[in-house]
């Protein structure tokens, strides 16, 4: 288990690492920084997913399945919540139906963790959880990341996806989504992209997302303003705090 600093979660599993670049909250991905740092250092289970292109490290679109790291939560006794493949994309194309299966085993023999998957593949995701041999768990969260309104219909493909608790994440929010439906969607997550190239979050966009999780009766939680320094910028939004978890559904 690799405990973490996500405000939303508890600790990350990464049974597959690598990803590739599909919309613009690709752009400035973090995982595609550490993975490039930790390929310098020799991990080999990050070896050879990035590239470099001028003066930026982008994914190659290759991605790596760590078998060793598979039936790990089973050792972790602890309840947690889990985000899961903090590091990749458990929906991507180049992820085999065969070994999701086998992460979807996992996550049925370990009741006692809450597991949440994000992905910008929602399509994939409501496709193949249509199978059989998917069952909708009770401690699987399923979630989607929407950064401005170009990916919109990412909401709707999560909408059509049986689960407990669905959610989006709003991170990097690099444009209004004030057209969003929260419908049928349990918990939001905003935060403002950090890091070097970080763009900037604009606080009427913020608002535009509070008003619909409210008439919605969606979770809404605050997880930073970002920046190129995000502890600096902080995570206060209207003079508060804002840590809400949604509630389960079925």
């Amino acid at each position: 288990m690799a405990e973490t600093s996500i405000e939303w979660t508890d600790a990350t599993w990464n049974p597959v690492a690598g990803c590739s670049i599909i919309s613009a909250g690709c752009s400035n991905c973090y995982a595609m920084r550490m993975a490039a740092r930790l390929d310098a250092m020799g991990i080999q289970k990050y070896s050879n997913l990035t590239r470099k292109t001028g003066n930026r490290t982008v994914w190659n679109g290759q991605i790596s399945i760590d078998e060793s790291s598979l039936h790990l939560p089973l050792r972790w006794k602890r309840s947690k919540r889990i985000f899961v493949n903090s590091m990749s994309d458990l929906f991507q194309d180049a992820v085999p139906e065969e070994f999701i299966r086998r992460v979807w085993n996992v996550m049925a023999v370990t009741p006692w963790h809450t597991y949440q998957i994000l992905t910008k593949r929602p399509e994939r995701m409501q496709s193949l959880l249509s199978k059989s041999g998917f069952p909708v768990l009770q401690n699987v969260w399923l979630g989607t990341s929407v950064e401005n309104s170009d990916v919109l219909l990412r909401l709707d493909s999560l909408r059509q996806t049986p689960a407990v608790v669905r959610f989006v994440s709003f991170e990097p929010l690099i444009g209004s989504v004030s057209n969003a439906n929260l419908s049928g969607i349990h918990w939001a997550i905003v935060g403002g992209e950090s890091g070097p190239r970080a763009r900037p979050m604009q606080e009427s966009w913020v608002n535009e997302i509070q008003s619909l999780c409210s008439s919605n009766d969606t979770a809404f939680f605050f997880k930073q303003w970002g920046g190129k320094n995000k502890k600096a910028a902080g995570r206060a939004y209207l003079g508060r705090t804002w840590d809400a978890l949604p509630e389960l559904r079925i």
